[in-house]
């Protein structure tokens, strides 16, 4: 049976013993605590070494290596010297394995959890593998260790920041006695200093640091809701967080045994099972050891229910004068000429919030919170400057929103058609960008359905079929070929109408193939048959060119307009008080949720906010919807995740806003009248 002896500088009232197997060998386990006395944990391990196969040596600072170099803790490194006959370790290479691998662990698992957060190493220093592997996923990265150390009265803010500082302290700090060294942070604190730790941490998403360092500065006021990444948990220790209300915490050292142990203690063992020393012990070695014993950080969520929060940001704008006054403290009487240049100084004026979206919760458990934010520009000034002028408006909250903690941002209203509609924003920001314009076609043909049925002018069968006539022009576009073949399913008759007859054909073969009892006709003349249309989805890239005439549509005709931008501008609209156009659907969301009005019933938002906002819930961070032509299959998935995360259809919208019960009442009055008289 091997032997093990953890020494340690911590209380003699934790020791224990136990035997336990492992690596296929029997271990007996020890630990003898030296009551911060270097002088006992020196006689303990000169005694001790005769009785084991392996020492660990607890409660001392590992050697660290911060950027190419290699820093020894003289401390330490003189007590380990003090064992001569077996392996000892103060667990220095199994720490900063584990930690990285917890790190890699927790993003796979929770999906994407630390994309974007903000993060506080209290010690980045002795941590910092860890925080080179976090950099992977967020650059928003601060580091406690100048403040606490009595050297600067800031954050570092970068690793190089933080490799100069190591290098620049190391034989200061080196040469100050052990004890103090390792209590240093521990002991009375400056005001300003516990007040600057204690904000910094309750402005982060993830702390990390040693549970003496966390229990010193932490308090649930700053600790509530957070996630907290540490070692060697046990009871008293999770009871302190569950006290602080702390989201979850990451114990980077795997519950191996019946009971937790020291990091130090693991790799004693690993040392005694493969008889070898830390020195001749290799990081392939290592990692193949724990790929064996299958070591993975425990995920503890004290508060009893965890919560997996991601983080949005959406970009809103001014849409005229009026606007601009709801917004500023602009008397209403301010002559034309003063606003008019209001209206100028507004679109160079930085992102500000509008308001913060809180208590969004899916279905799912998976939670959502984001900020609006808005740049100054009308849609008229964004037209009276280049493309580049809204670009850097644009990126500029995006850059905001990156420091809040946004992991995804949505261009809402005009901003997501300047320019190349988020192409070129995309590219260049440093977090994913979306338009949230797959959501948008995906409300506009969920409305479509939904204002056939309350229209109730067309007869649907037992089994749902519509009873009448469909047109999609645009057809052999991404969008207009999948709505086509939906449409086949659906309804009795439809038209694919578009400028290549080879291309409609083709599709139309294809439907044929795939429902064969439909009724589709190919066009490229298509105006012809608009008197007959029953329902009109148009889905093409005309950017402005005139796609059909209203004034021929058959009365009480649905229009779907899912082009972007639309199809049809809203002095075509209204021509015609006996057609229902949609433009959009509106998303209502499935909780309760905080946030100031945005022109919409309670708890409803637009479609595109929406494609944001169900991202963020499946931690989605990615570029989404970008580009004037939008990808069927995203449209597709954009309205499963909506489902699956508990999206509504709240209201159906057209160009002039959202569609009472009376406007649609008043639609099919009008129709019902016109129809008397019409002539296809």
């Amino acid at each position: 049976m091997k032997k093990v002896v953890n020494v340690t500088l911590g209380s003699s009232s934790k020791d224990y013993e136990f035997k336990t197997k492992f690596l296929d060998h029997e271990f007996t386990v020890m630990r003898m605590g030296a009551d911060q006395d270097d002088g006992k944990a020196w006689e303990m391990l000169r005694r001790q070494q005769a009785k084991a196969d392996a020492v660990a040596l607890g409660m001392v600072r590992d050697h660290y290596n911060v950027g190419s170099r290699r820093y020894i803790q003289k401390h330490t490194k003189n007590m380990m010297n003090v064992v001569t006959r077996v392996p000892v370790t103060s667990g220095a290479m199994l720490r900063h394995k584990l930690q990285v691998r917890a790190i890699r662990y927790v993003q796979k698992e929770l999906g994407n959890y630390f994309n974007n957060n903000l993060v506080l190493f209290l010690s980045g220093m002795l941590n910092y593998e860890m925080a080179q592997a976090m950099t992977d996923y967020t650059q928003n990265i601060k580091y406690a260790d100048a403040l606490l150390q009595n050297v600067a009265p800031k954050l570092l803010t970068s690793l190089a920041q933080l490799e100069a500082y190591a290098l620049s302290n190391h034989l200061l700090l080196n040469s100050r006695p052990a004890n103090i060294l390792q209590h240093m942070l521990h002991k009375t604190q400056s005001k300003s200093k516990v007040k600057k730790i204690s904000n910094a941490m309750k402005n982060s998403h993830v702390i990390v640091g040693t549970y003496p360092d966390l229990e010193k500065f932490g308090n649930v006021k700053n600790m509530e809701g957070k996630t907290v990444i540490t070692s060697s948990i046990d009871d008293v220790r999770e009871a302190f967080f569950k006290e602080c209300k702390v989201n979850l915490v990451v114990d980077v050292s795997p519950m191996l045994f019946d009971r937790s142990v020291g990091i130090s203690t693991i790799e004693a063992m690993i040392l005694a099972a493969i008889d070898t020393t830390s020195e001749e012990l290799s990081g392939e070695d290592m990692d193949e050891i724990l790929d064996e014993i299958e070591a993975k950080p425990r995920m503890l969520h004290p508060t009893g229910k965890f919560r997996n929060i991601r983080r949005f940001a959406f970009v809103v704008h001014p849409l005229s004068q009026e606007s601009i006054k709801m917004g500023l403290p602009i008397p209403e009487a301010t002559p034309q000429i003063v606003m008019d240049q209001v209206e100028k100084a507004a679109a160079h004026m930085p992102p500000i919030i509008y308001t913060k979206m809180e208590n969004i919760i899916s279905p799912t458990g998976s939670e959502a919170e984001g900020w609006l934010l808005s740049v100054g520009g009308t849609p008229k000034e964004m037209l009276s400057h280049s493309p580049e002028f809204t670009y850097r408006r644009l990126l500029a909250a995006g850059k905001k929103a990156e420091k809040m903690g946004a992991q995804v941002m949505g261009l809402g209203a005009f901003t997501k058609v300047v320019g190349d509609a988020g192409v070129t924003v995309a590219r260049r920001a440093s977090i994913p960008i979306t338009t949230g314009n797959s959501y948008s076609a995906s409300g506009a043909l969920w409305a479509a359905s939904d204002a056939v049925r309350r229209m109730g002018m067309v007869k649907v069968t037992k089994a749902g079929r519509v009873k009448g006539k469909t047109m999609v022009i645009g057809a052999s576009g991404a969008i207009g070929s999948v709505s086509s073949r939906l449409l086949a399913m659906a309804c009795e008759e439809v038209y694919v109408a578009g400028r290549t007859m080879k291309k409609l054909e083709a599709l139309r073969d294809s439907i044929l193939e795939e429902t064969p009892e439909a009724k589709v006709v190919a066009t490229i003349d298509y105006e012809q048959f608009l008197g007959d249309m029953d329902m009109i989805v148009t889905s093409t890239s005309g950017a402005g060119k005139k796609i059909l005439d209203i004034t021929k549509v058959k009365p009480g005709c649905v229009i779907t307009d899912v082009a972007r931008p639309l199809d049809l501008p809203p002095e075509e609209v209204a021509k015609r008080n006996d057609v229902l156009v949609i433009e959009s659907g509106e998303i209502e969301l499935p909780s309760e949720v905080k946030m100031k009005p945005i022109g919409l019933a309670p708890n409803v938002i637009y479609a595109c906010l929406a494609e944001t906002v169900v991202l963020a819930l499946d931690g989605r961070f990615e570029v989404f919807t970008i580009g004037r032509d939008t990808e069927w299959e995203k449209v597709k998935e954009i309205y499963k995740l909506g489902l699956k995360h508990g999206m509504k259809l709240a209201s159906i919208s057209g160009v002039n806003g959202v569609y009472s019960e009376e406007d649609i009442a008043e639609i099919v009055k009008n129709a019902k009248k016109a129809l008397k008289t019409w002539k296809p």
